[in-house]
């Protein structure tokens, strides 16, 4: 980074960057004169002295002279699709298939604002249509954030793949609750091969129908973007010469605040006591166009008209129908039509809440392929039957359609029937397991193949009942006013180079009556502060030196291999009126500390997952009868809690350390059924 800093401040900075480990070098100074100088202290000399005007003048604007190259396009061949192997294809297709192989790799958690991340509901399947973060950790406001893209569509209408994927992002963002769809910001990154043959016109031709048409027609903001234009490659060999040729691709990321984090949708079915229907926002409105779609390519066959927005009044209905329909607490579940269609969409559903749905279609079998799997913009709601005049309503205000398509079930399976006859009949375990068996067959391939097989096999439980919550206190309980008027007690937030969970841990403790206190591993090491100073320290989350040295080794060096700071540690454990706390990194480091804490001789060490994997998991814990007076009074409970870690296997010396930690574990994994956890 190159930073601006005024000089009156620039020792104030370097102090700040002492304290946090980070090297900075000052570079040189601003001037008035319009001059660039860079002086060379070696040679004494300058090697560039010139006007900035120069360097900064008015460089001649690009030119290109294009053809629109017109591209044949045929009818999509339909011949001998059979809809069930139909729906297990398009199922099993990777833009449609689970992507948890990805999902479980990334820490989803960390700065503790993660309202809602890609999995969703008690069996975790990624299926949400949105991201959202808390602004802070008090109040309900936030932000959100989706995507949409439609690059297959650009190999036979550039245009629409563009409009395409501004309304995939908008009706995937319309989840979250947003005052106006005004407020959406978008960021558009454009990607072409510039100079092959027609393609630099259908770039231009998909800007001006995004940018200068559709954007301004639904009054929607693209402030920012960027650009990649050299999307082909070019080869030879003693067959000739050959081309890789990427169609025009847009991918758009949708951003807006969010009035309250905790009322947004998701796809999951929800039960009801009442009956429940699907409701279909076709903004297609019945033409069904499977050109570019999941079910061609899932049959490599070409040809048919794509999806469009040919009316975006309706797009911007249908965000606002949504909008007021969330806000009037209608909506049991809500899940945008995108990759693999209505199918996918309604499959999705099934499985994030393990409920099934009964689906009336009418049409020939080419009618109902169409209905089934195109992708017209358009989205599904669950809503109580006896709600649906007070749905007509706002439907009717906002100026969109949408059709009831079928009745939400107890049992697990998507049945479609066209009339009196069920052409279709599939239970969850069936779709799921096609579903995601890439993306167990990838984890089995890069993982280890045993835990891989472990997840996978889950499907297989029908009566697996989710995560599930099972409290022996009170959350809603004050447990602060007992003490109020005392003296806050001090509390070291405890931080090394690279840990970034110290926020929400401050925010923590602060909610539980301490005083809070930012102390960098620099303060101890360099005398500024002094562990003598507070009854308790928490060692916070993050990647200390990038995990380098193991996770939380470096942290743990940092303290034992310095005189002052082993000093510190080991008379603050042996206080009788101190406590601590370590959390993911820091619980690691903490462990590496046995040596200094009395009675820690049977601690284990962390080392990588059985899975061989870094994991980003929710993850069901039971507390247990302890001496942690953290926990006091909550024994018996059993509560989700985010995991995040590639070295979070604990391994004892032998079997007597194993079992003198018995004595002293405070909570322990268990599976949904409340057992502890094996796999």
């Amino acid at each position: 980074y190159v930073l601006v800093i005024a000089d009156a401040r620039l020792e104030e900075f370097r102090d700040l960057c002492a304290r946090e480990r980070c090297p900075v070098s000052v570079l040189g100074s601003l001037q008035d004169d319009g001059q660039l100088t860079v002086s060379d202290r070696d040679l004494d000399g300058k090697p560039v002295d010139m006007p900035m005007q120069m360097l900064l003048g008015n460089p001649p604007k690009m030119e290109r002279d294009v053809e629109r190259a017109p591209l044949p396009v045929g009818s999509l061949d339909l011949d001998g699709i059979a809809l069930e192997e139909a729906a297990l294809r398009v199922l099993r297709f990777p833009a449609v298939a689970d992507k948890s192989f990805l999902i479980h790799i990334g820490d989803r958690t960390v700065g503790g604002l993660s309202a809602r991340d890609q999995l969703v509901g008690p069996w975790q399947v990624p299926v949400s249509d949105v991201a959202i973060t808390s602004t802070g950790f008090r109040g309900v406001t936030g932000e959100a954030m989706a995507m949409g893209e439609r690059t297959p569509l650009a190999v036979t209408n550039a245009p629409a793949s563009g409009r395409m994927a501004v309304a995939e992002a908008i009706t995937n963002i319309a989840a979250a609750p947003i005052a106006d769809l005004g407020k959406l910001r978008l960021s558009a990154n454009w990607m072409a091969a510039a100079g092959h043959p027609g393609e630099d016109a259908d770039l231009f031709d998909t800007v001006v129908a995004v940018g200068d048409e559709l954007c301004r027609e639904i009054g929607v903001a693209i402030p920012v973007g960027k650009d990649s234009m050299s999307m082909r490659t070019r080869w030879e060999d003693d067959d000739g010469e050959h081309n890789v040729v990427a169609p025009v691709s847009l991918i758009v990321s949708a951003f807006a605040p969010v009035t309250d984090v905790a009322r947004h949708l998701t796809p999951q079915l929800r039960e009801t006591a009442e009956p429940s229907c699907l409701l279909l926002f076709d903004l297609g409105e019945g033409r069904d166009r499977l050109g570019g779609s999941c079910l061609a390519q899932a049959y490599a066959r070409a040809g048919g008209d794509t999806p469009d927005v040919d009316e975006p009044a309706l797009l911007a209905g249908l965000f606002a129908a949504v909008q007021e329909l969330n806000e009037r607490g209608m909506l049991l579940a809500y899940h945008d039509r995108s990759d693999g269609g209505l199918l996918a969409t309604v499959a999705e559903m099934i499985f994030a809440g393990r409920r099934g749905a009964v689906l009336t279609l009418d049409g020939s079998r080419v009618e109902l392929l169409g209905k089934l799997f195109s992708e017209e913009i358009g989205a599904v709601v669950q809503i109580a039957k006896n709600k649906l005049p007070q749905v007509q309503m706002v439907l009717d205000r906002s100026g969109v359609r949408a059709d009831a398509i079928g009745l939400v079930t107890d049992d697990a399976r998507l049945v479609v029937r066209n009339g009196d006859e069920t052409v279709l009949d599939l239970d969850r375990r069936t779709m799921q397991r096609e579903w995601s068996g890439m993306s167990y067959r990838i984890q089995a391939l890069r993982d280890n193949p045993v835990t891989a097989r472990e997840e996978y096999d889950r499907i297989l439980d029908d009566a697996d009942p989710g995560l599930n919550v099972d409290l022996r206190f009170d959350p809603r309980e004050d447990a602060v006013r007992p003490f109020r008027g005392a003296a806050r007690p001090r509390i070291a937030i405890l931080r090394e180079q690279g840990v970034n969970g110290q926020y929400e841990m401050a925010a923590a403790f602060m909610k539980a009556g301490f005083a809070a206190v930012d102390v960098h591993m620099s303060d101890l090491l360099e005398g500024r502060d002094s562990l003598a100073e507070y009854q308790g320290l928490v060692a916070s989350g993050g990647f200390s030196f990038g995990d380098v040295l193991g996770a939380g080794g470096g942290w743990a060096g940092s303290v034992l291999f310095h005189s002052r700071t082993r000093d510190q540690f080991q008379a603050f454990f042996e206080r009788s009126d101190t406590f601590a706390l370590g959390v993911c990194n820091g619980c690691q480091m903490l462990a590496q500390l046995r040596e200094l804490i009395p009675g820690a001789d049977h601690w284990p060490r962390f080392l990588r997952n059985a899975s061989e994997q870094f994991e980003a998991r929710l993850s069901l814990v039971e507390i247990v009868e302890s001496p942690s007076i953290l926990l006091d009074g909550m024994a018996g409970s059993r509560l989700p809690i985010a995991t995040s870690h590639g070295e979070g296997r604990a391994v004892f010396a032998d079997d007597t350390a194993r079992y003198s930690a018995s004595y002293t574990v405070a909570l322990r994994y268990v599976d949904n059924y409340g057992e502890v956890a094996d796999t």
